[in-house]
């Protein structure tokens, strides 16, 4: 199987609440923060190093409304999606790169936890055209500049 070089998969905590947002034509969308953790040692020093990044994370429809019921800060979540760059602000002006990942899964990780998975009814995630949410995940979504609440 082909690997492709723009799908993620990232461990790590919330930063922040999901923000449940919805477009002008009604499309739920989610987002929030994960900071991932890496411990390394450098091999010149032999010191212990702590990196961490952060990601954004954007989520789409039943996706979205799932992530914010159900995540809060501080949670430890995997996390599969499409990596995308993005630039962001700082409060002095100055421009900076932001990893932004568009997920398909979103998923507790148990490796400090345990969870409890409730299952939603079958008829909410029947779309339009009776597709499964799982196969709108890959769709492509088309929508304007003006759909976007942030």
């Amino acid at each position: 199987m082909a690997s492709n070089p723009f799908v993620m998969v990232i461990s790590g905590n919330l930063t922040r609440d999901p923000e449940l947002r919805f477009t002008p034509s009604g499309s739920p969308v989610a987002t929030f923060g994960i900071a991932v953790n890496r411990n390394y040692q450098d091999k010149k020093t032999a010191e212990w190093v702590e990196n961490t990044e952060f990601y954004r994370v954007v989520t789409w429809f039943k996706l979205a409304e799932n992530c914010a019921e159900s995540l809060k800060k501080g949670d430890r979540v995997v996390v599969i999606g499409r990596k995308l760059s993005a630039s962001a602000y700082e409060k002095d002006g100055q421009q900076r790169a932001t990893l932004e990942i568009t997920a398909s899964i979103v998923a507790p990780s148990l490796e400090f936890a345990s969870c409890d998975v409730k299952k939603n009814a079958k008829s909410e995630f029947a779309g339009e055209s009776g597709s499964s949410q799982a196969n709108r995940g890959e769709e492509d979504v088309e929508f304007s500049s003006e759909d976007i609440p942030f």
